[in-house]
């Protein structure tokens, strides 16, 4: 009964109904020590009179208890933020079992528990043991499963449809991810019209800001959403040099029209040392060690900012209340201590053993590593 607030909750409503614990007791048939224990938490009335009580203070039944089933977006934010940090800090499973509870405890609240499996999914690495890891995986998905099958919210559900799939691939369960998005994400479906559309209506009934904040933000996405398909293209064709220099080149000019490294770093960041493999593998180490130099630039740059981390710029004006709106709003979905050492890791990549031994190499992998450290 501790997620309750029913003694609280009995002293504050008969406070404000005015009335003494014994005129209370009276109503309902108990004695006055019953209501005395109530309101101390020695204990709690039996469940046949809680109707009786709600009736009484004209509340409801969950309102009297103190129950609430559905967090809001910044008691969601404070939750995840302070698991976070606590996986940086804490023993790996102590938090898990925090975590889990919290699950349990708001099982009702989708939202949340959408957020939990981004929590565990960007945090999963930190169990060195690959069976623990597609434990906790599989765990994450099951949530999923039930905010599909459960939840109202139509956006919600999608999300998590997307999500799952992407902890089922984790989990190498690719037939079931193609079944699951292949038709769902067919670009002949007219629903890919659908923002165009929206921008369009928008402008027709004289809402030029929203039409103007929502073709941004639409702007901002599919951007985005081509750097993140070139660095996939990069290791599609990683075979291939002359296709990823065409796909470097262009990609390279769009970043540096839309300074992409200051607007979202993180993206940029994974670009540059998807490039860097490729180098590597084709045995050119210069190149390699010059975009493994912007990655590390681009991440200090990241840790060293203040919490907020996603926002627009001079051009991308309005889409700031876009990520505010968001669950966890703008903010780093992790620590930067934990950062610090997936990037520790991501240089120990064998991929990278022919510049491992240079000195710039070695240099920014220790720059990392105390970083880690030092947080």
């Amino acid at each position: 009964m501790s997620i309750l607030n029913f003694s609280n909750n009995i002293v504050n409503l008969r406070h404000k109904k005015g009335i003494t614990q014994e005129a209370l007791a009276d109503f309902i048939g108990v004695t006055k020590a019953s209501v005395s224990k109530w309101e101390t938490k020695q204990s709690m009335p039996d469940i046949t009179l809680l109707p009786q009580l709600a009736a009484f203070f004209d509340v409801t039944v969950d309102e009297l208890l103190g129950y609430e089933p559905n967090l809001s977006r910044e008691q969601i934010r404070k939750i995840y933020f302070d698991l976070m940090a606590e996986f940086a800090k804490q023993p790996f499973e102590e938090v898990m079992a925090k975590s889990r509870q919290m699950a349990k405890k708001y099982y009702a609240c989708h939202s949340f528990l959408f957020q939990i499996c981004i929590l565990w999914l960007n945090h999963v690495s930190l169990t060195p043991d690959p069976a623990r890891q597609t434990e906790i995986l599989e765990e994450a998905s099951g949530l999923c499963t039930r905010i599909i099958t459960d939840s109202r919210d139509i956006g919600l559900c999608n999300d998590a449809v997307l999500l799952k799939a992407s902890i089922d691939l984790l989990c190498g369960k690719v037939p079931e991810v193609i079944d699951t998005l292949e038709e769902l994400l067919n670009p002949y479906h007219y629903s890919f019209q659908g923002e165009t559309i929206l921008v369009q209506a928008y402008e027709m009934s004289g809402q030029r800001e929203k039409a103007n904040k929502y073709s941004q933000y639409g702007m901002y996405t599919h951007l985005l959403a081509l750097i993140f398909g070139a660095v996939q293209y990069l290791s599609l064709h990683a075979d291939n040099l002359d296709t990823c220099e065409k796909t470097i080149d262009r990609i390279d000019r769009v970043m540096e029209i839309y300074d992409l490294e200051n607007l979202h770093q993180n993206t940029a960041a994974q670009f540059h040392y998807q490039a860097a493999v490729v180098y590597c593998i084709h045995q050119k180490p210069k190149m390699a060690l010059e975009r493994i130099q912007k990655f590390a630039s681009i991440t200090k740059a990241l840790l060293g900012r203040d919490k907020i981390y996603l926002q627009g710029d001079s051009y991308f004006d309005s889409i700031d209340d876009y990520f505010e709106q968001l669950d966890l709003g703008g903010n780093l979905v992790r620590d930067k201590k934990v950062i610090s050492g997936s990037v520790v890791q991501a240089l120990e990549n064998p991929v990278f053993d022919s510049i491992k031994d240079k000195e710039e190499f070695r240099k920014i992998k220790n720059i990392f590593t105390a970083k880690g450290e030092s947080l």
